[in-house]
């Protein structure tokens, strides 16, 4: 397979780890010390793993991390009591708390409760509406990281037709609203088709640009698409695999083996738009803490 046909989330993490941690320095030399806080309620293990992973980039860094894991009978009030102390904790200017909570928290609730200063992930209501008219406060990390990726490679978006399949919250509308801002690396003409969607692949024919966000393993196959389209997989599905070490193995939303030949570039799962979320929630962090503080950069 030609390697300048893939688009790889890990070399482009790479870079803006490395940016990242010179901003840390520079905070760092004038007694700024960027923090992040992040809850975990309950014992999901991929929600376990990616927590996991987030201390260790903050360590990496030099970013100051805590994590507070919390049982999950954890009742909502216990869970915004913590949130109110970590508002109000000066030590931390980011704070996460790791989706999805127990069935009996109120999801929206403890979003809301976040200190939008502090809201690092970009869900809270204020955050969200400052995304949509065009000037955000920062961008959510899985839609940042694609955007840095069309950057990296050099893939304009500027009067593309651009397909968003799948309409979420976290990746699908925030992707939405990012390219139709009037700025570079956006100023796109966005179709979002979703479930409800009428023949998907009617829209997604005619496309330039994919983003995939479904959460269906190998939903788009190579009659979907045109000659050289462009296309970014979010998806990270566990499917059965009796042959794997671990009796299964990862796949996208688009089926990678059917789709290579005809795209023009695709991002590949693991490797591609993974690496890239927490590259952008350290990122985040760091503008989080400038914007909070007096730092001169």
């Amino acid at each position: 397979m030609e390697t300048s046909k893939i688009l790889n989330g890990k070399d482009v993490a790479e870079y803006i780890n490395h940016k990242s941690g010179e901003l840390v320095q520079k905070l760092k030399a004038q007694n700024i010390h960027p923090g992040l806080v992040v809850i975990l309620v309950g014992d999901d293990p991929a929600s376990a793993v990616y927590v996991r992973s987030k201390g260790r980039m903050c360590e990496k860094l030099g970013i100051l991390s805590a994590t507070h894991t919390l049982p999950a009978t954890t009742s909502e009030t216990e869970l915004l009591e913590l949130i109110s102390n970590l508002n109000n904790d000066q030590a931390y200017h980011g704070i996460l708390v790791q989706l999805p909570l127990p069935d009996h928290i109120d999801e929206q609730k403890i979003i809301e409760a976040i200190n939008p200063l502090k809201d690092v992930d970009c869900f809270h209501p204020k955050n969200v509406g400052l995304l949509t008219i065009g000037t955000p406060y920062l961008l959510p990390c899985t839609p940042a990281g694609i955007i840095e990726i069309f950057k990296y490679y050099k893939i304009a978006t500027n009067e593309k037709d651009v397909v968003i399949i799948g309409r979420s919250n976290i990746v699908g509308k925030p992707v939405a609203n990012i390219l139709l801002q009037k700025s570079e690396f956006a100023n796109a003409t966005v179709t979002v088709v979703h479930s409800r969607t009428k023949n998907i692949s009617k829209y997604t024919k005619e496309a330039d640009i994919i983003v995939a966000a479904i959460g269906q393993p190998a939903f788009l196959t190579a009659d979907m698409i045109k000659e050289g389209a462009v296309l970014v997989d979010v998806g990270i599905n566990r499917v059965d695999d009796s042959t794997a070490k671990r009796g299964y193995r990862l796949m996208g939303d688009i089926d990678y083996a059917d789709v290579y030949e005809k795209c023009s570039a695709i991002t590949p799962v693991p490797g591609g738009v993974g690496p890239m979320t927490i590259s952008m929630l350290m990122r985040n962090t760091i503008q989080a803490t400038i914007k909070q503080t007096d730092a001169n950069l």
